[in-house]
């Protein structure tokens, strides 16, 4: 029998990432021949005889190379008549690994910087994730910025009714939706909530972007440095920064910088702005933050979406813009915001995000920044590369959209607990602590169906989701809400339970439904909320808050039945997985799809 179990103590120690020039116990179960040999790779293969250890079983201690990397082991088994290997298990997801007869996929090993640090408000907080036009619209609403307004958006029109629907306005040159349409929600509106999210639980705000733009999402960004008029302005940001300090709370802002809009002070394609920009001329001082085909009409994009112009993020102006002492990124940390979340941060060039990472942290030390990777952060591959975004150099954390998927399954029915299990131990095995702590554990979110829907098995794998006019139609009856109510707590339940914050999308803890943009995207339904469902929230969500150690206690995973699994969080002599002291009761969350 040849064996080995990553996500066992007696044949991995530790079980998870090591800090770089630390060492690693590796064991290995074979009765099949007298020799075994761990083969590693730091860039250039090394073989290591392992020791025996009596009762089958093989042993070998080495020490982890002193630059924080991936790692990677297997074994090699020579036997009478042939040679045998064992590498990590077929889905990659560590835990027990498989016989090959030719070398392997290896076991990964994170090797990661021993002064790997991330802001403790990330492990012991709840986020709460806010559409800004469509949380609440304070009662002056743009009173005394209508002229600003309406020079900053033409093409916008406004809903008359705070409950009506999101208009599907498409395209005509690429079917997207145009989103011009809006509802005026604005900074002062979610500053009179703030007391409703605090009753809630919630210690950090996640805006989705609140810079101008064209559209009411605000991903095509007109200017990083203008607050947009529909929000609100600098003062109202400020008051709304003021107001969530003295509750304890932070405001963390989205950054949109692997391309800015068309209409921006930076292309300026419909003239809108008082700038040259580079649509408009080559001699524009913005003309070589872009690349064009054939000039001006045909440029590089983001997604081929002509509204979105990508930046050459290797041009040094634009990363002194954004990074500079005085730049974007440092310019609202030091205005009060507590960090960002990078937008689709793997179309970002990893020197480049490591070159945030020393910007953010020169303007605040606790600062924040999180990236939207929605694979396996520790070796994500794009661009033709493997990036590790976990090592200590670049991002804090991410958007645990992996595990999202995994728990939407587990409920549906398309995995069972046992396959669950194995997703919530390979991210403890491949992210450092620091990384894990801190995770953004969401289940819904402005790019998905809305997670009520997703319970019904109406979200689709990828991006491409249903059709909008056919999504609009689906309504959810009684007998599917009660279900997907009733499994929507358990998750709630299950990502408390867990390290990493609890991410909650605005309006899901009233039982708000949607298919995909525009329809999950709806405006928060404060006079038609389930208030059961928004209390099981609160008491679930506070719980985790006066827990220390459902905040940073170790962990272990059960998985009973294919139906039920056991959060284990407790501490090691008195003390939590970062070596701090730790005060209450091992604590036990049980999660069933019953």
């Amino acid at each position: 029998m040849l064996y080995h179990d990553s996500h066992d103590a007696l044949y991995r120690a530790p079980i998870g990432p090591v800090k770089a020039g630390q060492q690693l116990t590796v064991r290995f179960w074979c009765d099949e021949s007298d020799r075994v040999i761990l083969r590693t790779w730091d860039g250039a293969e090394q073989q290591t005889e392992m020791q025996p250890i009596g009762d089958d079983r093989f042993e070998a201690t080495i020490t982890v190379p002193e630059a924080p990397m991936l790692f990677w082991y297997d074994f090699i088994i020579p036997r009478q008549f042939d040679v045998a290997y064992y590498g990590t298990s077929a889905d990659q997801l560590g835990g027990v690994g498989a016989y090959s007869p030719v070398p392997p996929r290896s076991y990964q090993v994170t090797v990661y910087d021993p002064e790997y640090k991330t802001p403790e408000y990330m492990r012991h907080g709840v986020v709460y994730q806010i559409y800004p036009d469509r949380f609440f619209k304070d009662k002056n609403g743009q009173k005394g910025r209508m002229r600003k307004i309406a020079a900053a958006h033409p093409e916008a029109t406004f809903h008359e009714e705070w409950n009506e629907q999101p208009t599907l306005d498409r395209d005509p040159e690429n079917g997207d939706n145009r989103a011009l349409d809006f509802f005026g929600g604005t900074l002062r509106g979610i500053k009179q909530k703030l007391d409703y999210l605090q009753e809630l639980g919630v210690s950090v705000l996640y805006l989705n972007p609140i810079f101008r733009a064209r559209s009411n999402h605000r991903y095509d960004t007109g200017s990083y440095e203008e607050i947009d008029p529909i929000v609100g302005d600098d003062k109202a940001f400020d008051e709304l920064i003021s107001a969530a300090e003295k509750r304890g709370m932070r405001v963390m802002l989205d950054g949109v910088f692997s391309h800015v809009g068309c209409d921006s002070q930076y292309f300026n394609r419909f003239g809108h702005y008082d700038t040259v920009g580079a649509y408009q001329s080559k001699e524009s001082p913005y003309a070589d933050w872009f690349s064009f085909e054939e000039f001006p009409t045909k440029y590089n994009t983001w997604w081929g979406f002509y509204t979105l112009p990508a930046v050459n993020k290797d041009n040094p102006v634009y990363r002194e813009y954004l990074l500079g002492d005085e730049g974007i990124l440092p310019r609202w940390i030091k205005r009060g915001a507590c960090g960002w979340r990078l937008d689709v941060v793997d179309e970002l060039p990893m020197d480049m995000v490591c070159q945030m990472r020393t910007s953010v942290k020169k303007a605040d030390p606790d600062s924040v920044l999180l990236g939207e990777v929605w694979e396996d952060a520790s070796n994500k591959t794009a661009h033709g590369s493997v990036r590790s975004y976990c090592l200590g150099d670049s991002l804090d954390s991410v958007m645990n959209y992996p595990l999202r998927r995994g728990v939407i399954e587990f409920f549906n029915g398309v995995i069972d607990a046992h396959q669950l299990r194995r997703i919530i131990l390979n991210q403890q095995e491949v992210y450092p602590a620091p990384f894990y702590y801190s995770l953004m554990n969401l289940l819904g979110s402005h790019d998905r169906v809305r997670i009520l829907n997703a319970f019904c098995g109406y979200e689709r794998e990828g991006a491409i989701q249903m059709d909008p006019v056919e999504a609009q139609k689906i309504v959810l009856g009684k007998r599917e809400l009660k279900t997907a109510k009733k499994r929507y707590v358990e998750a709630v339940k299950l990502m408390c339970a867990l390290p990493g914050a609890p991410t909650i999308y605005y309006g899901d803890e009233i039982g708000m439904t949607g298919m995909a943009d525009p329809w999950c995207r709806g405006t928060m339904a404060w006079d038609d909320a389930d208030d059961k469902l928004h209390d099981d929230n609160a008491k679930i969500l506070n719980a985790r808050r006066e827990s220390a150690m459902l905040q940073t206690g170790h962990l272990t995973v059960e998985a009973p039945d294919a139906d039920t699994l056991i959060i284990n969080r407790f501490s090691v002599d008195g003390k939590d997985v970062f070596g701090d002291e730790i005060d209450g009761k091992n604590v036990s969350v049980k999660i069933s799809r019953k």
